[in-house]
């Protein structure tokens, strides 16, 4: 029997599928008029999460919103799951090349680290669709890819997610630079953050933590880890004020519709806040202006059919006014997220081209 996780308290405990929750007290149970009422769910997710009015959480497994083949390796690249976080258990997939291709620093290759999409309340690494991203990226750029665990909303809102990112370089800067793998493979100087939708949201505030300093992951006097790029493939924004996309959504939309970002964005953020939220909006009211942040180049990939579009779009566009190194690429008519929901698609071989190009082309930093 399968078994679903729910949280009161804090606490983790189980209880069987299709069961209703028993969270009344015991003297509810005996009759008597001074207990409180159960709690009441106040988010439904598909049934695969459900917020109840006393802050718990019941989580159904993921899997079947999404399309989940069989994990299928690509020959030539190995992978292992390493700890990066061992209080929150939070793990890292590495993925590497074999036998490693001669890259430009003694056959050393790139780092991309990719951060994982599910609108910060779904999705994890070993899910086939992100495992078979990852496999491609380290077979074709090639580079070292490191797949990052984090920890989902509701049961922890963010930043936690953002804050997990963020930890991951201070141990990629420490601890991670010795494992046998990278110390063998990666070229740490030539590291670019990444993640699909939720995730590139991730990535574009990791990208910006480090930019600005908050993140520190260079040592002047030993610069183990330079950050050379970010990339962001259907980015996860949002905002208050509807965008023509958002207002006027593609006919054919299948993966993320507005109600479905709406809801992500009400389990994920601070209880209360709107998405103007910095963390939804890096552009509005109250988010700080990203103006004198020298954020290192950036590529931007947004989808003709996504509901998001035009915030992608507008993305790449308040960089670019600002002066910032950004490259936009649009793929006409795809859907949100292709790159993962259909990793083999000649769109993703496409996106996987562009990806490499920038990442071979990207300016090796000078050495401090």
């Amino acid at each position: 029997m399968e078994w679903r996780i729910y949280w009161v308290g804090g606490a983790r405990r189980r209880a069987p599928p299709r069961t209703p929750i028993d969270l009344v007290s015991s003297s509810a149970k005996s009759g008597s008029g001074d207990a409180a009422p159960p709690p009441h769910v106040v988010e439904d997710f598909f049934g695969v999460i459900q917020l109840l009015s006393d802050g718990s959480v019941v989580r159904a497994d993921d899997a079947a919103l999404l399309a989940m083949p069989e994990l299928q390796d690509v020959p030539g690249v190995q992978w292992k799951d390493a700890v990066y976080d061992a209080t929150h258990g939070l793990r890292v997939r590495v993925f590497k090349l074999a036998a490693a291709a001669a890259g430009d620093d003694g056959g050393k290759l790139p780092v991309l680290v990719y951060f994982h999409g599910g609108g910060y309340c779904i999705g994890a690494l070993d899910q086939s669709p992100f495992h078979t991203f990852c496999l491609r990226a380290a077979d074709e750029l090639p580079a070292v890819v490191l797949s990052v665990q984090y920890r989902l909303a509701p049961e922890h809102r963010l930043p936690t997610a953002i804050d997990d990112g963020a930890a991951f370089f201070s141990w990629l800067r420490g601890a991670g630079s010795a494992d046998p793998w990278l110390a063998e493979s990666a070229e740490l100087a030539r590291t670019f953050i990444s993640g699909v939708s939720a995730g590139a949201n991730l990535a574009h505030h990791v990208a910006v933590r480090v930019a600005s300093g908050r993140q520190p992951v260079v040592d002047d006097v030993d610069p183990v880890v330079r950050v050379a790029g970010y990339v962001l493939l259907d980015a996860f924004f949002g905002g208050v004020e509807r965008t023509a996309a958002e207002a006027n959504p593609p006919a054919d939309v299948s993966l993320l519709t507005v109600e479905m970002a709406d809801q992500f964005w009400r389990l994920a953020l601070p209880a209360g806040a709107t998405r103007d939220h910095p963390v939804a909006n890096p552009f509005g009211p109250e988010s700080p202006s990203l103006e004198a942040v020298a954020l290192p180049p950036a590529l931007v990939v947004a989808s003709g059919g996504d509901v998001l579009y035009d915030r992608v779009v507008g993305y790449a566009a308040r960089l670019k006014e600002m002066g910032k190194a950004v490259e936009l690429v649009e793929f006409e008519g795809a859907q949100h997220g292709f790159s993962v929901i259909q990793p083999w698609s000649p769109e993703t071989s496409e996106v996987i081209q562009v990806l490499k190009r920038f990442v071979h082309k990207a300016i090796r930093p000078a050495e401090g």
